[in-house]
C-alpha cells in the first residue's frame, strides 16, 4: 500500500467506523459472502487446517466450523477498524475482565508477568488491559510488512496506555523497566509460526506436530515471571469477556519445555470448545517435522 493509498483507505475508515457497530455487522455480512463464496479467502487453507485437527468430524461438522469461522473472521476486520472510534468506557464494557484481583494481587506482591494468548477470539480488543491495573503493558508483537498500515495497528494498539515492542527488544524493555522498578506485563501471542530457520520446539497441537516459539518461556523462566493466560471468549456479536488464569506463580526453576506445553494444551481446550474462533486462514502447518536420524 503506498502512502496515498494509506490516507484514502484511513480516511475512508475513520468515516465509516462513526457509524454503530450494530450498522457496521451489515458490511461484515456482505464481507462474508465474498470471503467464502466469491471469489473465496483461504478456503483450500482453512479446510485442510480443519480436517486435520479434527479428523473424528464428518464433513458437514467440519463445514458448520469453516461457515461460523469465516463470520467471526469477518466481525474481526469490523471490530478491529472500529477501535478508531471506541472510547475506553465503551471497550470496557464490550469486553470485562472477569478477575481483576488477580492482577491485583500480583501488582501488590512485585511480580512481572508473562501473560500468554492466541489468535482466539478478539485479542485486538484487549488494548483496554491498562484500564484495568496499574502494570505497564508491553505487548509483544510482528511488525506488519507495510509500514503505513503497521503505524495503524500500532496506534490503535497503543490508545489507552499499551505499549508495543518487537520480540528482539523484549530483553532490553524487561532490563529497563526493573532498572527503574516499573512492574510489567508481557503479552505473548505465541500461536503464530516460527520461521524455519527459527524453530527449536515442536509440541503436539490440534492433532499434528507444530512448531512453537519459546520466547515466553525463556523471558518468563530467566526473570522468575508469573505467568498467566488470557482466556478470550465471545458471547455474541461485539460482546466478549476474559478471564486471567495462573499457569505458574514462579518459573524460575521449571523443568524446561513445561512452561511452554502447558500453554499450548490450554489453548487446544479452548479451541476445541469452540474451534470457529479460532483463525484457521493462518498457513500455521506450512513448516513439517524432519525425520529424527536413527
Amino acid at each position: 500500500m503506498s502512502a496515498i493509498g494509506y490516507y484514502i483507505f484511513y480516511g475512508f475508515n475513520w468515516i465509516i467506523t462513526l457509524l454503530p457497530l450494530r450498522v457496521l455487522y451489515l458490511f461484515s455480512d456482505l464481507i462474508f459472502l465474498f470471503f467464502y463464496y466469491f471469489p473465496g479467502y483461504r478456503r483450500k487453507v482453512v479446510r485442510t487446517n480443519l480436517n486435520n485437527s479434527f479428523p473424528d468430524k464428518s464433513e458437514k461438522e467440519i463445514i458448520t466450523i469453516e461457515k461460523k469461522f469465516y463470520r467471526h473472521l469477518c466481525d474481526l476486520f469490523i471490530e478491529t477498524f472500529k477501535l478508531t472510534h471506541l472510547s475506553s468506557r465503551q471497550l470496557m464494557k464490550r469486553v470485562p475482565l472477569t478477575n481483576p484481583e488477580l492482577l491485583e494481587k500480583l501488582y501488590s506482591e512485585g511480580r512481572d508477568v508473562a501473560a500468554i494468548l492466541g489468535h482466539f477470539g478478539n485479542w485486538e480488543w484487549l488494548i483496554c488491559l491498562p484500564l484495568y491495573a496499574n502494570y505497564k503493558f508491553v505487548s509483544i508483537y510482528k511488525p506488519l510488512a507495510n509500514n503505513h498500515f503497521d503505524k495503524f495497528m500500532i496506534d490503535n494498539r497503543t490508545r489507552f496506555g499499551m505499549t508495543v515492542t518487537p520480540m528482539q527488544h523484549v530483553v532490553r524493555d524487561v532490563l529497563n523497566n526493573r532498572k527503574n522498578k516499573i512492574r510489567a506485563l508481557y503479552s505473548f501471542l505465541t500461536d503464530q509460526t516460527p520461521a524455519k530457520g527459527d524453530i527449536r520446539f515442536w509440541s503436539n497441537f490440534l492433532n499434528q506436530e507444530t512448531p512453537v516459539y519459546r520466547g515466553a518461556e525463556k523471558i518468563a523462566s530467566k526473570y522468575d515471571m508469573a505467568v498467566i493466560f488470557f482466556n478470550i471468549q465471545k458471547v455474541k456479536r461485539g460482546q466478549y469477556y476474559f478471564t486471567i488464569e495462573l499457569l505458574f506463580e514462579h518459573s524460575a526453576g521449571l523443568p524446561e519445555y513445561v512452561i511452554t506445553e502447558t500453554h499450548v494444551k490450554r489453548l487446544e481446550e479452548i479451541i476445541k470448545e469452540h474451534p470457529e474462533y479460532w483463525i484457521w486462514s493462518h498457513k500455521r502447518w506450512k513448516h513439517k517435522r524432519e525425520p529424527q536420524n536413527g
